[in-house]
């Protein structure tokens, strides 16, 4: 199956988390930078009109001014970019587990395998809905890449600026990225790009074409790799941050583009919640012990509600406990946005099978979760959207 990978770049990241209290700033040209006293006077991060102006990252205040007299500066604030990187990457984690940091502002994705979510060209319907959920939800914007590779994924976000998704694949890389030039390739510096324009390769598309051994002989065992890169041979996995910590909770959310105002709305939100949340739930080989639902409503009051569960990793299951919380708790408030989240998790023990009709409750639910896990097997592989109804019907009946 062809990797599907996002990366996501939280556009003039320090500049934009200024805004969000200014938002008069982002109309004349601003900078956060260092305090010129304690000898940190760089441009840590501009706004696009900033940009505009010449001003670049890294260079002294002073430069920066001389090229924008009216250029707005403002101290940085570690503590509220801290907050908000780690609200995103609470967003990226409802759609995997695999999530690689790349700096404070971006993150790589590894979504392959949720085509039974969300049916074909998956990997761009989850980078709008991930850009859309980023600028609602925490007022900032981000572009996103998908393609096939961590490579070319980074390469996508950074194609088109901002707020914008760019999808570069095995047959349009070329048309994309051959012509850019040489030194907009991740990984090659301006030392490399000027050993690159001596042997005249100046755009990708020289390097993609070049003779490999002539590049070997010039860079070594780096050669290759820079000749790979153009051709998008990159089978480098996205590496978790926390591959070494424990899963404590799989959740899902979502915020409505018109406010639910029945249950009934409400439950075929928490459908599709629950069915992702039992995926990953199955997917990880834990169940939950605990239902948790998080609502916000269009007065911007937000609650959880919890409750607990024999544990469990099937979707019915957590849709009734779901549902139960949010009609018991609820006082019929238009709801603006909805989550589900399975806690307290324990490892799945397994039970003996039995094919008989009057077999003990346990054995009738883990054959409905041996069903659940195939089904999933199916849809990972062919790329089919899951059809909640179909699990939902298993679980009524007496028998999967």
């Amino acid at each position: 199956m062809e990797r599907v990978i996002l990366h996501v770049d939280m556009n003039s990241f320090f500049a934009s988390v200024a805004c969000i209290g200014h938002p008069e700033w982002k109309r004349v040209p601003m900078a956060v930078a260092g305090d010129k006293a304690k000898r940190h006077g760089i441009i840590l991060a501009k706004n696009q009109l900033a940009k505009a102006s010449g001003v670049v990252t890294g260079e002294p205040i002073g430069t920066a001014k001389s090229k924008c007299p009216s250029l707005l500066l403002v101290p940085p604030d570690m503590e509220q970019y801290t907050a908000l990187s780690d609200a995103a990457r609470r967003i990226y984690a409802e759609y995997t587990d695999r999530v690689e940091s790349f700096g404070i502002d971006e993150c790589w994705l590894d979504v392959t395998g949720n085509g039974f979510l969300y049916g074909t060209d998956y990997g761009e319907k989850i980078a709008q809905e991930i850009r859309s959920r980023i600028r609602s939800e925490l007022r900032l914007t981000v572009s996103v890449g998908v393609s096939y590779n961590k490579l070319f994924a980074k390469m996508g976000s950074d194609y088109r600026k901002p707020d914008a998704v760019t999808v570069i694949t095995p047959g349009n890389f070329k048309e994309l990225l051959w012509g850019l030039p040489v030194e907009n390739l991740l990984f090659v510096g301006r030392h490399t790009a000027r050993r690159l324009w001596y042997a005249r390769i100046y755009t990708i598309g020289d390097l993609a074409t070049a003779d490999p051994d002539m590049l070997q002989a010039l860079f070594g065992k780096n050669g290759l790799a820079l000749w790979q890169s153009a051709n998008g041979v990159d089978d480098s996995p996205v590496v978790p941050d926390s591959a070494t910590q424990e899963i404590k909770s799989i959740s899902n959310s979502t915020t409505l583009a018109r406010d639910m105002t029945t249950s009934l709305q409400v439950e075929a939100v928490l459908a599709g919640l629950c069915e992702r949340v039992a995926c990953r739930l199955r997917k990880a080989e834990k169940r939950c012990s605990v239902v948790r639902i998080s609502v916000r409503t269009t007065d911007l009051h937000w609650y959880e509600r919890q409750c607990r569960i024999e544990p469990t990793c099937l979707a019915p299951e957590l849709l009734r406990e779901a549902m139960k919380l949010f009609c018991t708790h609820h006082d019929g408030s238009p709801v603006r946005s909805i989550g589900v989240c399975g806690a307290e998790l324990v490892s799945e023990q397994p039970v003996q099978l039995s094919l008989f009709p009057d077999a003990p409750d346990s054995m009738r639910r883990a054959r409905r979760e041996a069903l659940a896990c195939c089904m999933d097997r199916l849809h990972a592989q062919y790329d089919i959207p899951l059809h909640y109804a179909i699990t939902t019907l298993q679980g009524k009946g007496n028998n999967p």
